[in-house]
């Protein structure tokens, strides 16, 4: 009898993570071995030295790649590290499309620092991808687009820009991090490559930094494993147990990410003190914009107890931040530029009364 496949919760529970066949440990050991002995000269058990390998990384890779209907994934030690072996692929005298609204490290990793090996980049607006067939940069191989953004939450048609980008011969990076596996899988609707930071919701605790690239390409996963190997970025074996172990519940809070910022969404869209609120229907996000400006959003941040005046996202607890003076102060005077009234809320997994008693408190009344 043929098996169905299994579920993802099933693989985020046992993908790449059987009981050990010495011990019969059901968690994965940690492996802090630097070095793997070999039998014979060349020949050994599948690693030799734990930045080429290491059997913790293996486990959190086969598990991550497999959520991600990837062939191939490949752990780094952020998510810029990983960004950055994304954008190593590219020659002198390539191009990158870059989605208007963009974490602030992406825009500051592409425009500051892989432009000084000959690569030019353009923003665009990519809600009408029919538009970017209008304006397609000349020597453009490389359009990459986070869905939703960071931190106006926009969410985009990923085939139709796919279908945009391969007619002319450019690949589709797409940072999953605010949408998870759970609720997208890029490469599913035709995107080449997907990026992470897991440090946000694959990690969930707010406990460890990393990065994650996942793909289909034999070819393309040639170059990322060797980049992976060849500069070194990577996770140590403890920071993989650590995002494999928030792998297993990964389903489990993204549900209730959801549902509490869902709430928290609506209710401050009722507020008089909120001009604007950007949520996509889906995950922790949550972004508004205040009527009393700059100085409001200031003093909103700053008085909340449970949300924490911090940068990142995607945790179990609550965080706040204004992006334009944080996460993105490096787009600023660029065509990413953030308002300085908007605030970015990371709505985690707490009573939701007791996260909306505490924006109620910090927020005027009127």
């Amino acid at each position: 009898m043929k098996r169905r496949p299994r579920g993802f919760a099933t693989r985020a529970i046992h993908e790449g993570q059987a009981p050990d066949p010495v011990t019969g440990a059901v968690v994965p050991p940690i492996s802090l071995s630097t070095t793997f002995a070999q039998t014979q000269v060349g020949e050994h058990f599948g690693y030799e030295y734990s930045r080429s390998g290491n059997p913790t990384r293996s486990a959190y890779e086969q598990c991550l790649a497999s959520l991600e209907s990837a062939a191939y994934g490949f752990a780094f030690s952020s998510g810029l590290a990983a960004e950055d072996a994304v954008l190593r692929v590219l020659r002198p005298g390539d191009h990158v499309v870059l989605g208007n609204d963009a974490y602030g490290g992406t825009f500051r990793l592409i425009s500051r620092v892989h432009t000084t090996t000959g690569i030019s980049w353009s923003a665009a607006d990519l809600h009408e991808p029919g538009q970017l067939s209008i304006d397609w940069p000349a020597a453009t191989k490389m359009v990459w687009l986070e869905s939703p953004t960071n931190p106006m939450l926009s969410t985009f048609d990923i085939e139709h820009i796919v279908e945009i980008a391969h007619r002319r011969g450019a690949i589709v990076v797409v940072d999953n991090t605010f949408a998870t596996p759970v609720y997208q899988r890029p490469l599913e609707l035709g995107a080449d490559v997907v990026v992470h930071s897991a440090t946000k919701y694959l990690g969930g605790h707010s406990d460890v930094v990393g990065g994650f690239v996942a793909m289909n390409d034999d070819d393309g996963a040639e170059q990322i494993g060797f980049l992976q190997n060849a500069v070194g970025a990577v996770p140590s074996p403890f920071d993989c147990y650590l995002a494999l172990r928030g792998l297993k519940t990964l389903e489990l809070r993204m549900e209730r990410h959801t549902a509490n910022a869902t709430a928290i969404a609506a209710w401050l869209g009722e507020h008089p003190a909120i001009a604007t609120v950007f949520y996509p229907g889906f995950s922790g996000i949550v972004s508004c914009r205040l009527r009393g400006g700059a100085d409001a959003a200031r003093r909103f941040v700053e008085r909340t107890e449970l949300f924490t005046l911090a940068e990142s996202l995607g945790a179990v607890e609550s965080l706040i931040e204004i992006p334009a003076a944080m996460t993105h102060a490096s787009a600023a005077g660029s065509p990413l530029e953030v308002a300085d009234d908007l605030v970015r809320l990371s709505v985690g997994v707490e009573t939701v009364d007791d996260l909306i008693d505490d924006l109620a408190s910090a927020l005027p009344t009127s």
